[in-house]
């Protein structure tokens, strides 16, 4: 359906596509591949018009086409779901679901609201998401989010549907549901174009793979005539080794301990500790109340219920100003709404929660900002032009990498990590990974959601499971698998054997 070749593409000099070839067949799931910068996303741009190319042709379905804009490609047949969200949080769900394609009455321009109800209704069922479609999208959560974009796309009747990291916010059973969608429209001949970092689910259902590397096309593989390991040498140009880096920390007394946390609606009793060098990790579905949990710890959320203790002393955190205070940092969910501005430079968001290293009686220090920018860079290994670059340019691994490095900053004793490694490249996760390690092994008391069990049972040292505000179980490093964890989750109930 779609065949790319002699693709070249640059910015301001600065090239990021050389060359670059990458076809489609009918029926196809096809994943794209690379590390972060890799040129995946702007690839995916040129075909569907928002960026021009350099060199090369696209042809569809045999013929030569040069989109100019993305309404170009939807009209063809193409539609996209970014790895940013596009929702538009004053309007409801019906109303973002059928965005540009409203049904009115005739010419008159008058909505008819309860046919598009009634369709968005239908769409999301298909999808496993039982929401009223009258809600506004700002009262969704991330997941849910994430869902509706996806159901915008099927619902343009497309041919072809890009997903630029689909997964990155949804649970085990929503990516379930997603992948049954995924493979009843593939039956009727609709084709994909796969963007993920998880390579579980790149083996799970796609039928082919193109990787890039720092712009260069380096190769096409079948799923069923390659491997983990092939795939990530040919991402990263290098062996990496193990996937989640051994684990030196000592852990110690306990830093933090939570005793009975109640959030009326939100969660309830929930107790737990916290020890120095240890990585406690926190599990469970959407909207069992992790993340509430954690904002809470932080002073985002206000607790009705319990008692904090930070180093055997009672603490009131009344507000995040206060919690930075006492030496905790915290990863948001959300890069691109809570962990950045965007439209900041790299340098300037470093310098956010660093403003008393990087400035003399108040008035900032350019010097003290340039250390502090280069020194996280470097540890963190964040592609980025220069200290001027706005963060809103940067690829979404990158952005996450300065969202961790602004925090690493203040050399937090307590570090909440809200899915740290969303979005993020193989390579780069295991860099996330060494950090996490590092920060552990120097007595950082760490605690991380993730919704992804592999990466949970493969960091932490203990894992608390959540289902619906309530705290279901509390693993040990030797407890913990898939499915145990899974049972928990699913409202199972504390049994001696699963």
């Amino acid at each position: 359906m779609i065949e790319m070749t002699g693709i070249s593409k640059a910015f301001d000099g600065n090239t990021v596509l050389k060359d670059v070839q990458f076809s489609l067949q009918k029926g196809e799931i096809h994943a794209l591949m690379g590390e972060n910068g890799a040129g995946k996303s702007t690839l995916m741009k040129i075909l569907t018009g928002i960026h021009t190319h350099d060199t090369g042709e696209i042809k569809l379905n045999g013929e030569l086409v040069d989109f100019k804009n993305p309404k170009e490609a939807e009209r063809a047949g193409i539609a996209v779901i970014h790895q940013e969200l596009n929702i538009l949080p004053d309007l409801t769900v019906a109303e973002n679901l059928f965005l540009g394609n409203e049904k009115v009455y005739g010419k008159s321009g008058i909505l008819k609201t309860k046919q598009m109800n009634a369709e968005a209704k239908k769409i999301l069922s298909s999808l496993g998401l039982d929401e009223d479609v009258r809600t506004l999208t700002s009262e969704l959560s991330v997941g849910k989010q994430q869902i509706i974009e996806i159901a915008k796309a099927m619902s343009s009747n497309a041919e072809v549907i890009i997903m630029d990291e689909p997964t990155a916010a949804l649970t085990d059973r929503e990516i379930e549901s997603l992948f049954e969608t995924i493979k009843g429209l593939q039956a009727n001949g609709v084709s994909f174009v796969y963007i993920s970092h998880r390579m579980e689910e790149i083996f799970s259902i796609c039928d082919r793979i193109t990787i890039l590397r720092d712009g260069d096309f380096v190769g096409v593989k079948k799923i069923r005539e390659t491997s983990f390991d092939e795939i990530v040498q040919m991402m990263v140009g290098r062996e990496l080794g193990e996937r989640f880096p051994a684990r030196n920390s000592v852990i110690g007394e306990v830093k933090l301990a939570a005793q009975g946390l109640t959030r009326n609606g939100c969660f309830e009793d929930i107790s737990f500790e916290l020890r120095k060098g240890e990585v406690l990790g926190i599990s469970g579905l959407m909207g069992a109340g992790r993340t509430e949990v954690v904002q809470s710890l932080f002073g985002y959320r206000k607790l009705n219920k319990g008692n904090l203790l930070l180093d055997g002393k009672p603490v009131k955190i009344k507000n995040p100003q206060q919690a930075i205070k006492l030496g905790f940092g915290y990863v948001t969910e959300d890069r691109k709404s809570e962990g950045l501005i965007v439209d900041f430079s790299v340098k300037e968001n470093l310098s956010l929660t660093n403003f008393q290293k990087v400035s003399n009686n108040g008035v900032l220090n350019s010097r003290n900002e340039k250390e502090l920018y280069d020194s996280m860079v470097e540890r963190l290994g964040v592609r980025v032009s220069g200290p001027e670059q706005a963060a809103k340019s940067l690829s979404g691994g990158n952005q996450q990498k300065v969202v961790i490095a602004k925090w690493l900053g203040i050399e937090p004793e307590v570090l909440i990590l809200d899915e740290p490694t969303r979005g993020v490249d193989v390579g780069a996760k295991k860099e996330i990974y060494t950090i996490i390690n590092e920060l552990a092994e120097r007595g950082v008391a760490i605690l991380m959601i993730s919704s992804e069990l592999p990466e949970i049972i493969g960091m932490a040292d203990r894992v608390l499971v959540m289902h619906e505000g309530n705290l279901m179980a509390e693993l040990s490093k030797d407890e913990m698998t898939q499915e145990k964890i899974m049972h928990y989750a699913t409202g199972g109930e504390k049994v001696a054997q699963i």
